[in-house]
């Protein structure tokens, strides 16, 4: 087999299976090269991608050695993804009672989840993550994608305990917007216990939501690494959980007057 192939099948595999390890041992079998080739070969990628932003590749030491390939966005593909979300949400017939906005045929976009699970992935590369949670339903793309890059399961709370899901743990929350309990649910074959959980949703007002999922995973002595959502209200500045990482933040909305969206996170060089 030519280099040039072995470059491209190297490269076509580290982007198929992010946060993968990849044995050396098994590419050098497959692409018919020696290790100390194969080596140099990922040497040659690692660079390519790193000069580029696009992502990160990660040696494996040990007897068999490895590599891993950890998902980054360039600068430039950062700040066109905001610029077109800021455009796309900003018309203000979006704008629906009770403080929401429209953004359904945004989030049903595959490019954008695509990015967004990109840069879920990338701000919490370090969190050692096991697993990612959302609540149904529209957090579930969001949800999958950064499920994806992270190269970890999806657990899903329901509204609403279905038999389908066999046994399961629920508790009440008092909703943010509505203030009235409401239940969620998950199912135990679903969610691992003591694991490290990302929560991703794709609205954050207060947060009453989110404080429920982690009051939840607090029954399977889960540790939540991190909250992230794709959009989060500026008011209440204070919200229920600590610590968390939006794509955009969205400023007090009327009925009739302008959407003010701004990206959350730094365009970073």
């Amino acid at each position: 087999m030519r280099r040039s192939e072995r470059l491209i099948r190297i490269t076509k595999d580290l982007l198929d299976h992010p946060n993968r390890a990849l044995s050396l041992s098994d590419l050098a079998e497959r692409l018919e090269a020696a290790k100390s080739s194969i080596s140099e070969d990922v040497a040659l990628v690692r660079g390519v991608l790193e000069r580029d932003g696009s992502g990160v590749v990660w040696s494996i030491a040990g007897a068999a050695g490895g590599v891993k390939y950890q998902v980054r966005v360039p600068p430039a593909q950062r700040e066109a993804f905001q610029q077109n979300i800021v455009a796309r949400l900003s018309d203000p017939s979006r704008i629906l009672p009770g403080g929401f906005l429209y953004m359904s045929d945004v989030l049903g976009d595959p490019d954008v989840l695509d990015l967004a699970g990109r840069l879920f992935a990338e701000a919490f590369a370090d969190r050692d993550i096991q697993v990612v949670v959302t609540v149904e339903t529209k957090g579930i793309p969001l949800a999958v994608s950064a499920a994806r890059y992270l190269h970890v399961p999806v657990a899903v709370v329901r509204r609403d305990h279905r038999v389908t899901e066999g046994a399961s743990v629920s508790i009440h929350y008092i909703s943010g917007s509505e203030r009235r309990i409401q239940t969620m649910s998950i199912s135990k074959r679903a969610m691992p216990q003591r694991a490290r959980a990302l929560v991703v949703d794709d609205f954050m007002k207060a947060g009453a939501t989110a404080k429920g999922v982690v009051n939840l995973l607090a029954e399977f002595e889960a540790q939540v690494a991190g909250v992230a959502v794709f959009v989060a209200t500026q008011e209440p500045a204070e919200k229920l959980v600590p610590e968390y990482v939006s794509l955009f933040t969205l400023g007090p909305l009327q009925e009739g007057a302008g959407v003010i969206l701004a990206p959350a996170l730094p365009v970073q060089s």
